[in-house]
């Protein structure tokens, strides 16, 4: 069952009544996965027969290119990578956003980039940014492609030609610091491959977002982005100690590279979060942390979602931090065990045991049990006190170890499950994930009348079936936490599918704010969470950035409509 491609994939065999994950790159592939169509079809209520493929490319229906004779002649004196291959095109025209997917898998883009360029050092982008505003041509910065904001479409009111720069020619590490502990990186570098290069000098930076075999370090510093292990190692802010940006006045970037300055309002902050619209990321010089000694992985199940969060409050205020504490409600619980690989006769006699025990001995209930994955990083006696006050604390609250192997295979199937949309798209179900940022003290309450709103807004709209909806605490902090969502819905016999399923994801996000949450933890702005900006930095706050906008790029050079949505040749006319 193993297929003959790195390139994984889910795929399915109806008449076994099962699903099976192809590819050799994930711990599941090659597994067949008896529970998941089972799950699908009664915890969904999914149709397995319903099926909405994705449609063959239809090269008629890709935008043709508005060209820009004079900016390409000159552009490939530095740039020998150009394309305007159509397909090429299309690929540099969005991220991972299900309205994105949905649109590229039904021949549904209006306007994509109508040039494709890749420069090779930070010189090349000087003299690309000089060339755009020479020729008023609009610039959209791309590294992995793993936006989920929908910050990498194209505006479709924008008449110039649009250039998509994709930074990934720019991946080298220029130099180690072995002494201060710093790396200098170019910011095409993809995740993945920053940290082999950095382990092969006995070396990580830490940072380890779901999609590091992806996104790269210029994303992470556009977006302002987090990583699994943020506990120890930093959110991205904390590991960014200098970043260059070239913007269409110049090269913005700090002179000096210090631990802390104290020199006015920390320019690092303006690029940090800026996703393109003010200039492009070339350089960034980072953290970086020798490996650590010991890597242990453990789980702990609880007898409600609630004990679970009390859990990983207390550990905040007592500041015991494992470099990863992520808890998974029971619908999210239940959806990891539909995903667990078939088992032998031996290991199924043995989960029977464990789940006799903690299901009557015990007493947890089924529908109610939450479960938490833990990675523990760091020396042998760190690790040692991670895992000894985790379970302490974990036991005060009801919570009972579920081993090793739980937390492994929990952690490592992030990776994986992200393909699985990919899965549900092809039998007619529309899936996203969106974050959040909340207080400890409304975790619980956000997450029940998030659930709550979604399925009234649903039935308000005429789905008969529910849609699905889970939640995971992902991040601790202090004074509160990350919290995530899973969500679908059917489009079986459902009219105008695409806008039912955005106008129920609106409600949950209005939601989220109602109930205090933030418009994003670590995902961005982009272009989805546009109108939520202004009422959470203030309309003072909004101005500003307008203003810094308009200095640094008066004519809109950097016009991919995030964040401020601005769109066009002119930034004069908006404040």
């Amino acid at each position: 069952m193993v297929g003959d491609t790195l390139t994984p994939k889910w795929s399915t065999i109806l008449r076994q009544n099962c699903c099976y994950f192809t590819g050799n790159r994930y711990p599941l592939a090659g597994k067949t996965l008896p529970n998941l169509i089972s799950w699908f079809k009664g915890s969904l209520g999914a149709d397995i027969n319903y099926r909405t493929p994705a449609q063959p490319l239809d090269l008629a229906k890709i935008p043709a290119a508005i060209r820009c004779e004079e900016f390409m002649e000159e552009a490939r004196k530095y740039c020998k990578h150009l394309t305007e291959d159509p397909e090429d095109r299309l690929m540099h025209g969005h991220g991972h956003l299900c309205e994105e997917i949905y649109m590229l898998r039904n021949n549904l883009f209006e306007r994509i980039p109508d040039l494709v360029v890749y420069p090779g050092c930070h010189g090349d982008v000087v003299k690309l940014v000089e060339l755009a505003s020479k020729y008023n041509v609009v610039i959209i910065p791309m590294g992995g492609g793993t936006s989920v904001s929908g910050a990498l479409m194209c505006p479709e009111q924008e008449q110039r030609t649009i250039v998509s720069l994709d930074m990934t020619e720019m991946n080298k590490i220029h130099w180690i610091d072995y002494e201060n502990l710093t790396a200098h990186v170019e910011s095409g570098i993809i995740g993945i491959d920053l940290e082999r290069k950095l382990e092969k000098e006995g070396f990580t930076t830490g940072h380890q977002p779901d999609s590091i075999e992806f996104s790269s370090l210029g994303g992470w510093v556009a977006t302002r982005a987090s990583g699994m292990k943020k506990n120890i190692y930093g959110n991205i802010e904390d590991i960014a100690l200098r970043i260059k940006m070239v913007t269409a006045k110049g090269t913005i970037e700090r002179t000096c590279q210090v631990p802390r300055l104290s020199a006015g309002p920390d320019i690092n902050q303006i690029i940090l979060g800026s996703e393109g619209t003010l200039g492009v990321i070339t350089e960034v010089t980072i953290k970086i942390k020798p490996l650590p000694e010991s890597t242990r992985y453990g789980s702990i199940i609880f007898p409600d979602f609630e004990s679970g969060v009390t859990t990983m409050h207390q550990l905040s205020r007592k500041r015991v931090y494992p470099a990863s504490i992520r808890l998974l409600d029971n619908d999210q619980l239940m959806f990891g065990m539909a995903i667990k690989p078939e088992k032998t006769l031996f290991e199924s006699i043995v989960d029977k045991v464990k789940q006799a025990y903690v299901t009557k001995l015990r007493g947890f209930k089924p529908h109610k049990m939450s479960i938490c994955t833990l990675v523990f990083e760091g020396s042998h006696e760190a690790v040692a006190t991670q895992e000894r006050e985790g379970y302490a604390e974990a036991a005060r609250n009801g919570g009972i170890p579920a081993g090793e192997e739980n937390g492994k295979n929990g952690y490592l199937l992030t990776f994986s499950i992200a393909y699985l949309r990919d899965l549900a798209m092809s039998f007619g179900w529309l899936a996203e994930s969106f974050e959040t940022s909340i207080p400890w003290d409304r975790v619980c309450d956000m997450v029940k009348n998030v659930k709550q709103r979604m399925n009234i807004v649903a039935k308000e709209l005429g789905l008969e079936t529910p849609p699905y909806v889970s939640a995971r605490v992902t991040q601790a902090y202090d004074c509160g936490a990350c919290c995530y969502f899973y969500f679908g819905i059917a489009s079986k016999d459902v009219p105008e599918p695409l806008e039912k399923y955005l106008a129920i994801e609106r409600a949950a996000r209005d939601e989220v704010i109602a109930n205090g949450g933030s418009i994003s933890h670590h995902h961005g702005v982009g272009k989805v969470r546009r109108r939520y900006l202004e009422p959470t930095i203030s309309t003072v706050g909004k101005e500003t950035l307008l203003s810094i906008k308009r200095h640094l790029d008066p004519n809109n050079i950097f016009g991919n409509g995030n964040l401020l949505g601005i769109v066009g040749p002119t930034t004069k006319s908006k404040l």
